[in-house]
Parts: C-alpha cells; sequence; structure tokens
C-alpha cells in the first residue's frame, strides 16, 4: 500500500487546486525570497559580473584597435617593402641601361682603334711597297747601265773608262720619265 500513498496524495492536490492554482501564502514568501536573492545578487553578484563584462568588453576594443595598428603599421611596411622592390628594379634597370651603354662606348672605341691600326699597317705597307719600288728601279737602272756599258764595250771593241760612261748613261735615263705603275 505504499505504492499507493503517493498517489492518493497527488489526487488530494488536484482536488484542492493543485501546483497552478494561486495561493497568497505562497506568493508571499516567493515574492520575499526573491527579493532578498535579487539583494544578495545585486550586492556581491552583478557588480563583479557587469565589472568582468566590461572588463571583458575594454580588452576585446583593445584587441580590436591593436589589430587595426598592427594592420595598418603592415600595410605602411608592405608599402615601404614595395617601394624599396620598385627603387631596386629602377636602380637595376639603371645599371643596365649604363652597362649597355659603356658596352657600346667600348665596343665604339675598339672598333675605331681597330680602323686605325689598319689604316696605320696599310699605310706603312704603300710606305714598304713605294720603298721597293724606288729600289727595284734603281736596281733595274743599274743593270740596264751594266748591261749598256757591256753591249757598247762589245760594240765599240774598245776598253773605255767605265765611270765616265756610267756618268753619260746615268744622267740619260735620269731624262726619261718614268711612268707610275697602276697599284
Amino acid at each position: 500500500m505504499l505504492i499507493q500513498e503517493p498517489a492518493a496524495q497527488a489526487g488530494e492536490q488536484a482536488a484542492k487546486g493543485g501546483l497552478l492554482s494561486p495561493s497568497g501564502g505562497l506568493m508571499f514568501w516567493t515574492l520575499i525570497i526573491f527579493l532578498v536573492l535579487f539583494f544578495v545578487l545585486t550586492k556581491f553578484a552583478f557588480k563583479p559580473i557587469t565589472a568582468a563584462v566590461e572588463e571583458r568588453e575594454k580588452a576585446l576594443e583593445d584587441a580590436i584597435a591593436g589589430a587595426k595598428a598592427d594592420r595598418e603599421a603592415a600595410a605602411k611596411l608592405l608599402e615601404e617593402h614595395r617601394a624599396q622592390l620598385e627603387a631596386g628594379r629602377n636602380e637595376a634597370q639603371k645599371l643596365i641601361v649604363e652597362g649597355r651603354q659603356i658596352g657600346d662606348k667600348v665596343r665604339a672605341d675598339m672598333i675605331e682603334e681597330t680602323r686605325t691600326q689598319q689604316q696605320d699597317m696599310l699605310e706603312r705597307a704603300r710606305r714598304e711597297i713605294e720603298a721597293e719600288k724606288v729600289r727595284a728601279i734603281a736596281d733595274l737602272r743599274r743593270e740596264a747601265v751594266d748591261l749598256a756599258i757591256a753591249g757598247a764595250g762589245k760594240v765599240i771593241e774598245k776598253n773605255l773608262d767605265d765611270e765616265s760612261n756610267r756618268k753619260i748613261v746615268e744622267s740619260f735615263l735620269s731624262t726619261i720619265p718614268v711612268t707610275p705603275q697602276a697599284r
């Protein structure tokens, strides 16, 4: 019968109106407990909770401000690095252009120096050829004089003075114009 007793009590309460029916005493004590609990919570719990929430909000605001400052600093640093990189690229381009100009100047100087050396060599070769030509003509004249004297000596069959004969033939040959040969 123990099982039936709680069921019997529940039935009695249902007959009285149950938990949902208004009861003045219960409402009074509930209100008193609520006000006491509200006063205690206001006095000891709400202030520290509110202070903790405000402190948390301040920490979040500080973190957001710090993040913004860090982002701005990073953006500024990135811009500086980009400017330095661009300056480096410009400097490299400038050095490349200067290198090309110096290379072109050196090449032009070398070409001019080679041309000058070539002209000097050609002029020297022309002078040497002219000197050889003059020597060859002089040798040919000497041989022609010797041959003319020998031929004249054979014709006359008389021994003439070689020195006087040589002067006569040389003076005759010097009157003959020398025609320069085509080079």
